[in-house]
């Protein structure tokens, strides 16, 4: 063992196996250990320098075995047995071998998730490379500050599963939604669900970041009941192809009755007429004439086809009529000011509207004007 024993006097030898005194003893340990880390030896050479670390391993001071588990706590110098040794020894020791160690298998480091010591999994969770089963386990079993640095790690390879898993366990986590909205990658479905649970900041990284879809962004934050924020159905007024826009949301499922009935509620005539148009497959000028022009049958008609709850058809003709009525009126229903006065009018008629419907029309009332146009000025400023 020449190419390390030349870097080692005798009084180290000694020092090493004779001294009654830890720290001497400690001190030994970690010059032997990063000689032989930084030396070339050969097969003979290592396992005579494995079995002084076997030997290390079982030293009754904490000191020493520190020593050890510090100095070659990414060398893959250390053998499998001795590194599990060393991981299942006290934190000062285990740390630094369970975070660093080559030496681990995929079910050696499941092992030590599931065992479920927090320090343990944080330090699992910030290695240098993450499989996707232990990355898996941790989604399971890890705790919060697990998640976080786990998420933050974009050397873990974390199944769409997994991520949405974590989203599942730490969605009201700020720092856990955070650490994963700006990962290098994420799946839609994943993004999307994030999106709703971001702070501002985090939201406009999403979608500039990830180039989730606008409308979907905005969609999903219209629920955050502590922002005043703009939803979908304003984006909608501003889309510059309404009718793709709206197919659109029909292709990812979203396009349905809860959505035109706000829109409606809201004054958005032209999102309910293209909506209708795209959920009965028809041409927008023919549902146009159903609903205006065919008296109280065509309304029922395109509504029936469009494959909408008969349960909400009343509410629905309540806002067709609010409307009629406010444009014989001469109101302008193109200004936010009168959707705000068919929203008022409307909620007056007290109409058969599902629950969580009227409670957003209620907090759509209650909120000061804010337009799309507005929101993105304000931000650009």
């Amino acid at each position: 063992m020449t190419a390390y024993r030349a870097r080692l006097t005798e009084t180290d030898i000694r020092r090493l196996f004779k001294a009654e005194d830890e720290d001497d003893r400690a001190a030994a340990a970690h010059k032997l250990c990063r000689s032989i880390d930084r030396a070339e030896l050969s097969e003979a050479e290592r396992e005579a320098a494995q079995k002084i670390l076997r030997v290390l391993a079982d030293d009754a001071a904490e000191l020493v075995r520190r020593a050890l588990a510090v100095t070659l706590k990414a060398s893959d110098l250390i053998p499998r047995d001795v590194a599990r040794k060393l991981a299942a020894d006290i934190d000062s020791v285990a740390l630094p071998i369970i975070g660093f160690c080559p030496a681990f298998s995929d079910a050696d480091l499941i092992e030590i998730v599931r065992a479920g010591s927090a320090a343990r999994q944080i330090a699992i969770a910030a290695r240098s490379r993450v499989s996707r089963d232990v990355a898996e386990a941790l989604s399971i079993d890890g705790c919060q500050e697990a998640a976080r640095t786990l998420s933050a790690n974009d050397n873990a390879d974390i199944s769409e599963r997994a991520l949405g898993r974590l989203v599942d366990r730490f969605g009201d986590a700020p720092e856990v939604v955070a650490a994963l909205a700006y990962r290098q990658v994420l799946p839609l479905d994943v993004t999307e669900r994030l999106v709703a649970l971001a702070s501002d900041a985090v939201r406009e990284h999403l979608v500039s970041r990830h180039a989730i879809a606008p409308e979907t962004a905005i969609r999903l934050a219209a629920y955050s009941r502590e922002r005043v924020t703009v939803d979908l159905i304003d984006e909608a007024a501003e889309s510059a192809d309404l009718g793709a826009f709206l197919a659109t949301l029909k292709a990812r499922g979203v396009l349905n009755a809860s959505l035109l009935l706000r829109a409606l509620a809201r004054g958005q005539m032209a999102t309910f007429e293209q909506g209708l148009a795209v959920l009965a497959g028809t041409p927008h000028q023919r549902a146009w004439l159903m609903i205006h022009d065919a008296g109280s049958l065509g309304l029922r008609a395109i509504y029936d086809r469009a494959g909408l709850p008969p349960r909400l058809f009343q509410a629905f003709r309540a806002g067709v009529d609010t409307w009629r009525t406010l444009q014989a009126e001469g109101t302008d229903t193109s200004g936010e000011e009168f959707r705000q006065q068919m929203l008022e009018r409307f909620l007056t008629q007290r109409p058969n509207a599902p629950r969580e419907d009227l409670a957003y029309l209620m907090e759509r009332l209650d909120q000061p004007v804010v337009t799309p146009v507005a929101i993105r000025a304000a931000n650009a400023a």
